[in-house]
Protein backbone atom coordinates (compact mmCIF):
# COMPACT_ATOMS: atom_id res chain seq x y z
CA UNK A 1 0.00 0.00 0.00
CA UNK A 2 2.63 2.35 0.51
CA UNK A 3 3.97 1.80 -2.93
CA UNK A 4 0.85 2.95 -4.35
CA UNK A 5 0.43 5.79 -2.36
CA UNK A 6 4.29 7.34 -3.00
CA UNK A 7 3.68 6.60 -6.72
CA UNK A 8 0.75 9.07 -6.46
CA UNK A 9 2.64 11.17 -4.61
CA UNK A 10 5.38 11.82 -7.50
CA UNK A 11 5.67 12.82 -10.73
CA UNK A 12 6.66 9.98 -13.78
CA UNK A 13 8.48 12.77 -15.55
CA UNK A 14 12.29 12.89 -15.72
CA UNK A 15 12.99 16.88 -16.41
CA UNK A 16 16.48 16.95 -16.49
CA UNK A 17 17.52 20.02 -14.38
CA UNK A 18 20.04 21.45 -17.94
CA UNK A 19 16.10 21.84 -19.93
CA UNK A 20 15.56 24.38 -17.19
CA UNK A 21 18.97 25.59 -17.17
CA UNK A 22 18.53 25.89 -21.11
CA UNK A 23 15.55 27.73 -20.52
CA UNK A 24 17.01 30.32 -18.07
CA UNK A 25 20.18 31.12 -21.08
CA UNK A 26 17.34 31.43 -23.52
CA UNK A 27 15.12 33.86 -21.58
CA UNK A 28 18.40 35.94 -20.21
CA UNK A 29 19.50 35.93 -24.09
CA UNK A 30 22.37 34.14 -23.10
CA UNK A 31 24.80 32.03 -24.63
CA UNK A 32 25.90 28.30 -22.84
CA UNK A 33 29.48 29.70 -23.82
CA UNK A 34 28.73 33.00 -22.23
CA UNK A 35 27.36 30.91 -18.65
CA UNK A 36 30.47 29.20 -19.37
CA UNK A 37 32.75 31.81 -19.34
CA UNK A 38 31.24 33.69 -16.12
CA UNK A 39 31.57 30.46 -14.77
CA UNK A 40 35.14 29.63 -15.71
CA UNK A 41 34.42 26.60 -17.07
CA UNK A 42 34.67 24.69 -20.36
CA UNK A 43 31.64 25.57 -23.12
CA UNK A 44 31.27 21.96 -23.20
CA UNK A 45 30.46 21.39 -19.61
CA UNK A 46 27.25 23.42 -19.93
CA UNK A 47 26.56 21.62 -23.01
CA UNK A 48 26.49 18.37 -20.95
CA UNK A 49 24.40 19.52 -18.71
CA UNK A 50 22.46 20.50 -20.77
CA UNK A 51 22.15 17.74 -22.52
CA UNK A 52 21.59 15.42 -19.86
CA UNK A 53 25.05 14.10 -19.53
CA UNK A 54 26.56 15.42 -17.13
CA UNK A 55 25.34 15.80 -13.33
CA UNK A 56 25.05 19.20 -11.71
CA UNK A 57 27.53 18.77 -8.84
CA UNK A 58 27.76 20.92 -5.85
CA UNK A 59 30.30 23.14 -7.15
CA UNK A 60 28.73 23.59 -10.43
CA UNK A 61 25.33 24.18 -8.53
CA UNK A 62 27.78 27.00 -6.35
CA UNK A 63 29.01 28.57 -10.03
CA UNK A 64 26.02 28.50 -11.53
CA UNK A 65 24.33 30.46 -8.41
CA UNK A 66 27.56 33.02 -8.95
CA UNK A 67 26.78 33.14 -12.41
CA UNK A 68 22.67 33.34 -12.68
CA UNK A 69 21.98 34.37 -8.90
CA UNK A 70 19.70 31.47 -8.62
CA UNK A 71 20.57 29.76 -5.20
CA UNK A 72 23.06 26.36 -5.09
CA UNK A 73 20.18 24.26 -3.39
CA UNK A 74 17.60 25.19 -6.34
CA UNK A 75 19.81 23.09 -8.96
CA UNK A 76 20.89 20.68 -6.50
CA UNK A 77 17.10 20.12 -6.15
CA UNK A 78 16.30 19.42 -9.49
CA UNK A 79 19.12 17.81 -9.72
CA UNK A 80 18.05 15.28 -6.82
CA UNK A 81 15.06 14.86 -8.12
CA UNK A 82 16.02 13.91 -11.71
CA UNK A 83 17.56 11.25 -10.42
CA UNK A 84 15.41 9.73 -8.00
CA UNK A 85 12.60 9.97 -10.77
CA UNK A 86 14.88 8.13 -13.12
CA UNK A 87 15.48 5.41 -10.31
CA UNK A 88 11.97 5.21 -9.98
CA UNK A 89 11.32 4.64 -13.49
CA UNK A 90 14.23 2.17 -13.23
CA UNK A 91 12.23 0.27 -10.33
CA UNK A 92 9.29 0.38 -12.03
CA UNK A 93 10.45 -1.63 -15.27
CA UNK A 94 12.35 -3.90 -13.15
CA UNK A 95 8.58 -4.68 -11.35
CA UNK A 96 7.39 -5.34 -14.05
Amino acid sequence: MTTEVTARLHSDLAVPPGALLQEELEAREMSQKELARLMGRPAQLVNEIVRARKRITEQTALELESALSIPAHIWLGLESQYRLTLARQARNRKAG
